[in-house]
């Protein structure tokens, strides 16, 4: 009788114990939303207004996204940031400034998905959308939006059950027009941000 307790409270002890490693997986029907900081690094050599080429510096900002597994390996997110305010500059100095918002949509895969591990990497494409607006560059002039692809790698690394540490880099492809009050073409603007961010990841 004494053997069967034991027996028995060890299957228990094990039981949970395999039950709690298990939730550090992802698995399908996972839901998560993240929040953090992320660093844009600008690259503009195409960009130019008026046949005058310009830099779009980089800007640190706040990033957040939300997330859904339909698979133990596969899943879909929808991230955004704040509006970032970029400077512009010309050889001669300060051309002012334009803000720009992204929106991505993207299709992941968690290649350590359905395995016990506080390691979850994943990389993910999509599509990118930019919203330019508050253009101070000169009077009736606009930057169009843009469309692209995106494409990003990341790392959570689980603290708890519900609670991750993020990491992540990310590379789009944004090149839109820039017109005059008449909508009339006179330049472009080619930024293919790289973005590197980090923050916490909470999974329901």
């Amino acid at each position: 009788m004494n053997q069967f307790k034991i027996v028995s409270a060890a299957v228990i002890t094990a039981g949970f114990a395999m039950a709690s490693q298990a939730a550090l997986a992802y698995t399908a029907g996972d839901v998560f939303v993240r929040g953090g900081v992320a660093k844009t690094d600008i690259a503009s050599d195409d960009s130019n207004v008026g046949g005058a080429d310009f830099d779009v510096e980089s800007e640190n900002g706040y990033s957040y996204g939300v997330g859904y597994l339909f698979h133990d390996k596969f899943g879909v997110e929808l991230n955004s940031g704040e509006g970032y305010e970029h400077d512009l500059t010309t050889a001669a100095g300060d051309a002012g400034s334009v803000e720009r918002l992204p929106v991505n949509a993207l299709f992941n895969y968690y290649p350590m998905g359905g395995v016990d591990s506080r390691i979850q990497p994943y990389v993910g494409v999509g599509l990118n959308y930019t919203n330019f607006y508050s253009e101070d560059i000169a009077a009736g002039v606009k930057v169009d939006d843009s469309y692209g692809a995106i494409g990003q790698a990341g790392l959570d690394l689980a603290v708890t059950d519900n609670i991750l540490l993020n990491g992540y880099v990310s590379y789009a492809d944004v090149d839109a027009d820039i017109t005059d009050g008449s909508g009339n073409n006179i330049g472009a603007v080619d930024i293919d941000p790289v973005t590197v961010g980090g923050g916490v990841t909470y999974r329901f």
